[in-house]
């Protein structure tokens, strides 16, 4: 297996990444989201995102395999030093580490802007399901991550209902004063 590499997203990756994304919309459960967003709207969710977040890709190759992300949690000032992340790892190199790796890699970003709370919102089957497995959930368990609760039935998609699983990981401390939090584009490279 050739070495992963990562690096910052830019715009100009979005239709590779919006080529890993389309198949977890229309053939999944994975995403609620139902319509594949177009390249303008998917250049637009990233610009959004560096602004505050971290967006790395992973390369094998030199190609994108996987992209991974973090936003706001909660709009409300109280919630500042919560995120929530996303992942997404192309069919084709599932399985081979990417996922952990781009965790490891975004936990460390966030880490060190001063993130503590780290959320994952996870699509979860009610029994057997054709678009949907618990692979996620046991991804996340395995990094670490607890079960907060449950939300039953709350999406509907391919005609089918769907829960929703909240899982969280602590980064650090959570100290009086809160640390200051570090936007992403002013990190220094280390």
């Amino acid at each position: 297996m050739a070495e992963l590499e990562l690096r910052r997203a830019n715009v100009g990756d979005a239709e590779r990444l919006l080529g890993i994304y389309a198949p977890y919309v229309e053939k999944t459960a994975i995403t609620f989201e139902d319509k594949v967003p177009s390249i303008g709207e998917f250049q637009n969710r990233i610009l959004k995102t560096l602004r505050i977040y971290p967006y790395l890709v992973a390369l094998k190759d030199g190609k994108i395999v996987g992209y991974a992300y973090a936003s706001a949690f909660k709009e409300r000032a109280a919630y500042d030093h919560s995120v929530e992340l996303s992942i997404y790892v192309d069919a084709n190199v599932r399985h081979q580490h990417v996922g952990r790796f781009l965790y490891d890699a975004i936990e460390d970003c966030l880490k060190k802007q001063g993130f503590l709370n780290l959320n994952a919102c996870i699509a979860a089957p009610i029994g057997e399901d054709p678009y949907l497995d618990d692979n996620s959930i046991r991804f996340h368990e395995h990094l670490g991550y607890k079960f907060v609760g449950r939300f039953h039935q709350c999406g509907y998609k391919f005609g089918r209902w769907y829960d929703m699983v909240w899982m969280e990981k602590m980064l650090g401390e959570h100290t009086v004063p809160a640390p200051a939090i570090i936007p992403f584009p002013e990190m220094k490279n280390d």
